[in-house]
């Protein structure tokens, strides 16, 4: 199937259904499907068709929504951009993409116009927001109006790119990563069964929509028919209002959007009767954190673990039916576990030797996968594509221990692990201790050259507001949870943890940071 086939299915089951709230706009699906095929032919008329690249730079909203199915329904490629991006790295996105348009919200204007100035080939921006169209240049809202509910049909295939997404640059240069509609596709088909979607749920696109840990919900979404809930950008007390008001039910937040609800004194007078799931991920996560949340919210909490390259999700965090009569201590363990494959998923972890390794969650080998929501490869770098996918694996660079229960548990990335006088030590075991520290809101751990150990063991802190602790009481503390040598050996306190466009802590900035310090 393809993806814009989607409107089809929900503009005639659910023509009078609620399926858009983005602030004081509400559409119905009959409304919606109308708006994203006017974009649709609009695109076409400005000569925009099958295969070419449409970027969207833009906060969550209704726009980002209209342009993920305009896009699909006539086959070009949708390319999101990370909208905190500065000029040269949107403009390396474009350039690298051959982008033939963007749809731009004007609050981003100079930003977008330097990247665009920077191409070799002319991009044409289309604006949001009607009244604030920069330049007199043309409004997404001129396209709608002037355009048709009929686009041109155009013949898709399931292995047809649907949509390109830019690695977050953990590693170093941004990648574009293919996922075609087939892809995605079967990824919505996992996570619809997984999590038990129906029509009845009402899904808040808190993290940004230019990211998959949200995007995803796009097409999972509506394709049960489901209620897409908008807010631009997080704000705690906002958040906890809307997820109340709108009567959400899923939702998925980065662990620096849980860690500011949860310590929000607005959650205390909070309730959420209609809110069954939250689902997090991209960091390690404590059971008494898990504890915490649960309580906070009264819902269920499924940790997650993916990648751009799987559509993303991987594994959740979801109890086998047996587990839940386990002891409550055993089920906040595998609730806070990086969790067991999602369905259309094959995942194994290896040993260097390509042997499986043992269920006993000691071993450690390099998580591998295949399946159907698995990346063909990266867009142009066919050199990347085979150094990850070798024999239909796609190898995740994620080291980590499988349980007896099939439970898989994150220790490490492979290029983070360190390797301290001959022993390698994980960064997240240590970072799981630090955040069992009541003073401590974020930790990352990062290895650091050392002339006596090759490298050594370093902390970076964020405190809670109103708490102190010393380098030293830090480090003792962990000396009562962990061996010697896996204690850090420093400890720098920091304002904020540098983050990718996905949340996810960037511990190649802070390796930078402290190399250009001289430490």
């Amino acid at each position: 199937m393809n993806l814009g086939s989607l409107l089809e299915r929900v503009n005639r089951l659910y023509t009078e259904k609620i399926g858009v709230v983005c602030g004081e706009d509400r559409f119905t699906y009959r409304e919606f499907t109308q708006r994203v095929l006017r974009l649709a032919a609009g695109l076409q008329r400005e000569g925009i068709g099958k295969g070419d690249r449409v970027a969207i730079c833009h906060q969550n909203c209704h726009y980002f929504l209209e342009t993920y199915f305009a896009a699909a329904v006539i086959g070009a490629i949708l390319c999101p951009l990370n909208y905190r991006l500065s000029a040269r790295e949107i403009g390396f996105i474009l350039e690298d993409t051959g982008a033939r348009a963007v749809i731009g919200q004007p609050r981003f204007y100079p930003v977008l116009k330097e990247a665009v100035e920077r191409l070799s080939v002319p991009v044409t921006v289309f604006w949001t927001e009607k009244e604030a169209v920069p330049g007199g240049e043309t409004s997404v809202e001129v396209l709608i109006e002037s355009g048709t509910d009929s686009p041109e049909e155009v013949e898709i295939e399931e292995d047809d790119v649907a949509q390109l997404y830019y690695t977050s640059g953990t590693t170093g240069r941004q990648k574009g990563v293919i996922l075609t509609h087939r892809n995605v596709a079967y990824h919505s088909l996992g996570t619809i069964a997984e999590l038990k979607m129906t029509d009845e749920d009402v899904w808040l696109h808190a993290a940004p929509m230019f990211h998959l840990a949200d995007a995803w919900a796009t097409w999972a979404v509506t394709w049960v028919g489901g209620t897409h809930v908008m807010i631009p950008e997080f704000n705690s007390a906002q958040v906890i209002e809307v997820m109340q008001r709108d009567q959400v039910t899923l939702t998925n937040m980065i662990p620096t959007m849980l860690n500011l609800m949860v310590n929000d004194p607005a959650i205390q007078q909070a309730t959420f009767p209609s809110l069954r799931v939250m689902l997090s991920g991209g960091a390690p996560i404590a059971p008494e954190v898990v504890r915490k949340i649960m309580d906070a919210f009264g819902c269920d909490y499924v940790q997650t673990y993916g990648m751009t390259e799987t559509s993303p999700y991987l594994t959740m965090s979801l109890l086998k039916d047996f587990l839940k009569s386990r002891p409550e201590e055993d089920r906040f363990r595998f609730k806070a576990a990086t969790g067991r494959p999602v369905l259309f998923v094959d995942l194994k972890v290896l040993r260097d030797d390509g042997r499986e390794v043992a269920w006993d969650g000691k071993e450690v080998g390099e998580i591998v996968v295949r399946g159907e929501s698995v990346t063909p490869g990266y867009w142009h770098l066919p050199e990347e594509t085979e150094k990850s996918i070798r024999n239909g694996w796609l190898y995740t660079g994620d080291l980590a221990v499988v349980d007896s229960q099939g439970y898989v548990n994150i220790v490490d990335r492979k290029k983070d692990m360190i390797v301290t006088g001959g022993e390698n030590v994980y960064s997240t075991e240590v970072e799981n201790v630090l955040y069992s520290h009541p003073a401590v809101l974020e930790a990352a751990v990062i290895g650091v050259p050392d002339e006596k150990w090759g490298e050594a063991v370093h902390a970076c802190v964020v405190l809670k507001n109103g708490m102190a602790v010393s380098a030293k009481e830090l480090i003792d503390f962990c000396k009562k949870d962990l061996a010697r040598y896996k204690a850090p050996k420093s400890v720098e306190f920091l304002p904020s943890l540098p983050r990718t466009g996905s949340g996810k802590i960037y511990k190649k900035g802070l390796s930078d940071k402290l190399r250009d310090e001289g430490q």
